[in-house]
């Protein structure tokens, strides 16, 4: 397994030895994944910071969908208007907080459950009752606080801060590894949500942790051949990965055939990245899998799996029997990871855990 690093940045004292050459390594203590203070820093300089990815652009395709998230503890949002634009908001409403939406669905404007404000799909408020007696009432600064927003290949991104990176600085390592996959080609076909009794980071690192597919996933994943897998490190964490990895179906065959813009690559074409701060992708010769890790608190999280195929395939009078086989794959890979990861958890909180060795061939 080879590594290519770029940028750099000196690492805190403490994490030397996770810092040094591979076969001296060792792993992360414990403390960085159940102490509260560090949870509370990784809000407010990460993921209230960053560009986050929170849906596929087919999940808010009509007029008036809307969906609603709540990012460590913030709600938000986002809607598509009446001109198919689409935006995000806080969703808290300006009058006493309370969340203006509820779930997904359809709307044609939002109204405040607890003393009906009506918002419109901008966000501006149109309607407040008993509110033209207030001294100094401008209905215009009392709309949806409005977040950025930013799509690419199908994927819909917010950001709570006003004044961070342009969307184009942040994507653009990975839209020139991952553009040429064509997302936007694609379609959601299958949407998994499981909670974990983990740090987030977990199943971050477990991405990345080719050393137990050989162990825990031999009857769903099989083997990598971890030698030849070439890691280009991105700054902040971000890394893509190219390798040769046979179909994870019966038989080692794919679904389907090769999607459309990687028909010229061979079967057992595989690719993988990571977009900081919470993004993995996996690329196959049938489909793109995508997970997104979202932290609900230390030692809790929650992992969304998307699974996209192009559109094409949906036609097929096959594609309902040959997902529902995908799908009793992607649900099994996850169930035996969340066992191995709750068990991690729980170890971070024992006074015996010490980091141990890393392998230099596979981590």
């Amino acid at each position: 397994m080879a590594v290519i690093e770029h940028g750099g940045g000196r690492a805190p004292e403490r994490f030397a030895a996770t810092r040094a050459p591979l076969d001296r390594a060792r792993h992360l203590p414990g403390y960085l994944y159940n102490a509260p203070e560090l949870y509370a820093a990784e809000k407010e300089r990460i993921f209230l910071k960053d560009w986050l990815c929170v849906a596929r652009v087919e999940e808010i395709e009509r007029p008036g969908d809307f969906m609603t998230f709540r990012i460590m503890d913030e709600p938000i949002v986002v809607a598509r208007n009446r001109a198919g634009e689409l935006n995000a908001f806080a969703n808290v409403c300006a009058h006493r907080g309370v969340e203006v939406a509820a779930g997904a669905g359809n709307a044609a404007e939002f109204s405040c459950p607890y003393h009906g404000w009506l918002y419109d799909l901008d966000g501006r408020l149109v309607g407040a009752p008993y509110m033209k007696e207030a001294e100094g009432f401008d209905p215009a600064a009392c709309r949806l606080k409005p977040l950025r927003l930013a799509a690419w290949a199908g994927w819909i991104f917010v950001s709570f801060d006003p004044d961070g990176a342009p969307f184009a600085d942040h994507i653009a390592g990975f839209d020139k590894a991952f553009a040429p996959i064509r997302q936007e080609d694609c379609r959601l076909a299958d949407k998994l949500v499981v909670d974990l009794e983990c740090n987030w980071k977990f199943m971050i690192e477990n991405f990345v942790d080719f050393y137990h597919v050989g162990v825990l996933h031999t009857e769903t994943l099989g083997g990598i051949p971890c030698e030849e897998i070439e890691f280009d490190l991105k700054d902040r964490g971000g890394f893509v990965t190219f390798y040769p990895h046979p179909p994870m179906y019966a038989g080692g065959k794919l679904l389907f055939e090769m999607m459309p813009a990687i028909a010229d690559r061979p079967h057992d074409y595989s690719a993988a990245g990571f977009l900081a701060p919470n993004k993995h992708l996996f690329v196959y010769g049938d489909n793109v899998q995508v997970a997104h890790m979202w932290p609900l608190a230390p030692g809790r999280s929650r992992i969304v799996v998307y699974s996209l195929f192009p559109e094409p395939f949906f036609a097929r009078a096959d594609f309902e029997e040959k997902l529902a086989e995908h799908k009793r794959l992607m649900r099994a890979i996850v169930e035996e990871d969340r066992e191995m990861l709750t068990s991690l958890q729980r170890a971070m909180a024992s006074r015996n855990y010490v980091p141990g060795p890393m392998s230099p061939r596979r981590e």
